[in-house]
């Protein structure tokens, strides 16, 4: 694998750690800006709104420079994103920081994906897109606990000046490291547009939506459930979060790995088997150490869907990728907001902290339809020109017989 994807991995680090970190230090955020948990609780829904609607618009801003160009200015929003959270000198002030940051998130992921796909021979393109993911996802497992550990201990903005400079880190290997690729001769903004009209990519992005919704329907309600169902002291949440961190980095690399090799299938595998995990979980979280090996099962089985999902869209928008890319990243967060909500209907509705588990589960039985139903549709859209194929020898042989 290319030194590039290295820069790019820490530049997804840094990303990985600010979107997370923060659900830990809402308290330490609320208490010093004295406002409320639920009103702090803005800094997560914004950011991911930011994510949503940034990865479109800053795509398309950047359509007119080179990818490794703005992979830098992304990096640079990032970094000034932080910076203005850790001097923050109003809660305001710290919501429009992290919406800053969030602008950077999905066109960063959406064109890292691209550009790490570029790096490699065909064969390796999936395995590329996971090594960059890996950063996402070692930052659940150094970076959110470090950052909130530091945050707790010395101060919630030293946090953020420390992901501030791990961004400092990523734009200097990105401007180091990252060849400059040149453009897709006549690739204009309508091509990239006109990717959004192929039912491939759409399945492919709901199948993002309703597959990564399902991880995040039982996992944003984890310290209660975990707490008041299976037991666990109120510390024991980091820990157990760590092993949700380490299941996704293992299922981000098999992932990656497999879906080189036998794209759909490793789909059916991971969205099947990431909806008896959930149904389980319902059962298993009622046992303390079920419990801990159901959460990094899930987190395994969530992140096995992200390479297949990513190099899926980039295949069906091929010629055009950059747009669709980023806007299945924003499809991710997408699915994190949907399945909280439903979460917190379903608890809300007097079901109980295990009932976002049945949620996730439905969802991600549903991601699991719309991939055999784009499988299915493919192979239909397929089979005419193969039926031609297949009479072009017997018309043959029908006129040498004569």
């Amino acid at each position: 694998m290319p030194l590039a994807l290295l820069a790019l991995a820490i530049g997804a680090f840094g990303i990985g750690t600010t979107e997370f970190v923060i659900m830990g230090l809402l308290p330490e955020v609320a208490g010093d800006f004295g406002v409320t948990i639920p009103t702090a609780g803005f800094l997560v829904t914004g950011y991911a709104l930011g994510v949503m609607f940034g990865a479109p618009l800053m795509t398309v801003l950047g359509t007119k420079i080179s990818r490794k160009r703005m992979l830098m200015l992304l990096m640079g929003l990032f970094i000034a994103g932080n910076l203005l959270s850790a001097l923050a000198p109003s809660f305001s002030v710290m919501l429009i920081g992290r919406v800053v940051a969030s602008l950077a998130h999905g066109a960063f992921f959406g064109i890292g994906s691209v550009v790490a796909a570029e790096l490699v021979a065909p064969d390796k393109k999936a395995g590329a897109i996971a090594m960059m993911f890996t950063g996402l996802t070692v930052a659940n497992v150094v970076g959110v606990p470090l950052g909130t550990l530091v945050g707790q201990t010395v101060g919630w903005r030293f946090t953020f000046a420390i992901v501030a400079a791990l961004g400092v880190v990523g734009l200097a290997g990105i401007a180091k490291l990252v060849p400059d690729l040149p453009k897709a001769e006549g690739v204009r903004l309508r091509h990239e547009l006109a990717a959004f009209k192929n039912t491939q990519v759409l399945l492919a992005m709901a199948m993002t939506v309703l597959g990564f919704g399902g991880v995040f329907a039982a996992i944003t309600y984890i310290a209660p459930m975990m707490t008041q169902v299976a037991g666990f002291a109120d510390g024991s949440v980091t820990w157990l979060l760590v092993l949700f961190g380490l299941g996704m980095v293992g299922g981000n690399l098999v992932g990656g790995k497999y879906a080189d090799r036998a794209l759909m299938p490793m789909l059916y595998v991971s969205l099947g088997a990431l909806a008896v995990v959930l149904a389980l979980f319902t059962l298993t979280a009622h046992n303390k150490i079920l419990a801990a090996v159901t959460i990094a099962l899930i987190g395994a089985l969530g992140f096995a869907t992200v390479p297949p999902l990513q190099k899926r869209v980039l295949d069906q928008a091929h010629g055009a990728p950059t747009l669709a890319s980023a806007v299945n990243i924003g499809a991710f967060n997408l699915g994190n907001a949907l399945s909280a909500w439903l979460g917190g209907l379903v608890i809300g509705a007097g079901l109980g902290y295990t009932a976002p588990n049945w949620v996730g589960a439905v969802l991600a039985a549903a991601a699991l339809a719309l991939a055999v139903l784009s499988a299915v549709l493919e192979r239909r859209d397929s089979a005419p020109s193969m039926v031609v194929a297949g009479a072009v020898p017997a018309e043959a042989q029908a006129v040498a017989h004569h």
